[in-house]
C-alpha cells in the first residue's frame, strides 16, 4: 500500500475522500452496508431487513452505487445490490472500534470520577 504524508496530497485526492466520507456519513447508508455484509440483497430484501421506505431506500442506494460503495447486478425483475468496496467494512470496524474505545474510556473516567467524589 502506498503511504504518503497528508500534507503531501493533491487537493483533488484529498475532496473525493471527503465525498466518499460523506457517502458513509448517513445512519441509514450504513444499516444498508450492515445488512449488505452476509451478502447481495434486492431492494425488498433490504427494505424489510431496515425497515426504510422504498422511496428513502432508493435514494441511500443510489448515492451508495454512485459513491462507488455498492454495484447492483439485474437478476429477473429485480436488482440485486451488493458491496463492491470490501474495504469499507474494515474502514467502518475501525470507526466503530475507536468510538468504542472512547465510550469505555469515557465510563472509566466517570466512574473513577464518582468513586473519587462519592456522587452516585
Amino acid at each position: 500500500m502506498l503511504k504518503t504524508k497528508l500534507s503531501k496530497i493533491d487537493p483533488a485526492i484529498l475532496a473525493a475522500v471527503a465525498d466518499y466520507f460523506k457517502v458513509l456519513s448517513e445512519g441509514s447508508r450504513l444499516q444498508i452496508l450492515t445488512c449488505l455484509k452476509s451478502g447481495s440483497m434486492n431492494v425488498m430484501e433490504i427494505a424489510e431487513a431496515t425497515g426504510l421506505g422504498q422511496a428513502n431506500l432508493c435514494k441511500h442506494l443510489t448515492v451508495l452505487t454512485q459513491g462507488g460503495i455498492l454495484s447492483h447486478q439485474p437478476k429477473g425483475t429485480s436488482a440485486y445490490y451488493e458491496i463492491a468496496d470490501p474495504v469499507t467494512f474494515k474502514l467502518c470496524e475501525l470507526a466503530c472500534d475507536r468510538i468504542t474505545e472512547g465510550v469505555l474510556q469515557q465510563a472509566e473516567s466517570l466512574k473513577a470520577l464518582r468513586n473519587k467524589t462519592g456522587v452516585f
